[in-house]
């Protein structure tokens, strides 16, 4: 929904999925870069004002070849995006929960905080962007665009992003951070996707893989599910469809 990228991603002892997506190209003129990111922008901020608050479920499990664990926790975030996490339930490997997942809470609460969102968020202040091509998602035609971060920033990424061609939703997201997060890590990958609820994009998983030294390859995975909307979701579709009538 929104055109942030949570520093979750950045942190891990983590995970790789890896993901083939067939592409499929029209007759159709492609649109520029530039145009995607400006009606990505625009679309954005329509529906950030619309979205005064949601709550949601997520389950947190890594692994590597010793160790495993599991968190589940609820999100809420406030019309300023903002988050809070409550943690309902853990177990499994002490370290892990301590040093990677409570880590994790700690840190996408910090970047969700209006100073720090605004820095990491994926617009042109913060990364060049360069159109790859269009290829066809199980969510629909998507518009992918190569991003590079501008600084090297913790919270940023260098990948690729999937912008749905019809609504201009970020609809995946796929990469590395732009700052190894650790001397520990040696290697992050990550594979973000988004999933329709009403007329909003929300984060649906993270897939991530990383080498860590001493500790060899681990892998970590974040679910999202159960998304609660204020307004409700029919509020909110009705809005979408007056809207979509006076345009």
């Amino acid at each position: 929904m929104r055109l942030k990228f949570h520093s979750a991603f950045f942190i891990l002892a983590s995970v790789l999925s890896a993901v083939t997506i067939a592409s499929s190209q029209t007759g159709d003129p492609l649109p520029s870069a530039e145009d995607v990111v400006a009606k990505m922008m625009q679309f954005d901020t329509q529906r950030q004002s619309e979205l005064t608050e949601y709550t949601a479920m997520r389950r947190y499990m890594a692994v590597n070849k010793s160790r495993h664990a599991e968190m589940l926790v609820r999100v809420t975030c406030d019309s300023s995006g903002a988050k809070q996490f409550s943690i309902l339930s853990e177990g499994g490997s002490s370290s892990i929960r301590k040093l990677v997942f409570h880590k994790l809470l700690s840190e996408e609460t910090e970047a969700s905080r209006h100073g720090t969102r605004n820095s990491t968020r994926l617009t042109p202040a913060n990364y060049d962007f360069q159109f790859v091509g269009q290829e066809k998602l199980e969510t629909g035609p998507a518009y992918v665009l190569a991003v590079s971060p501008k600084t090297a920033n913790k919270y940023l990424i260098d990948g690729k992003i999937w912008v749905d061609a019809n609504d201009y939703s970020i609809v995946r997201i796929e990469g590395q951070p732009a700052r190894n997060p650790s001397f520990w890590v040696r290697k992050v990958h990550f594979v973000h996707t988004y999933e329709k609820v009403g007329a909003f994009w929300f984060a649906s998983a993270t897939r991530t893989k990383s080498e860590i030294r001493i500790f060899g390859n681990s892998e970590l995975t974040i679910e999202n599910s159960d998304y609660t909307l204020n307004p409700p979701i029919d509020s909110i579709t009705e809005a979408d469809r007056q809207g979509r009538l006076i345009q």
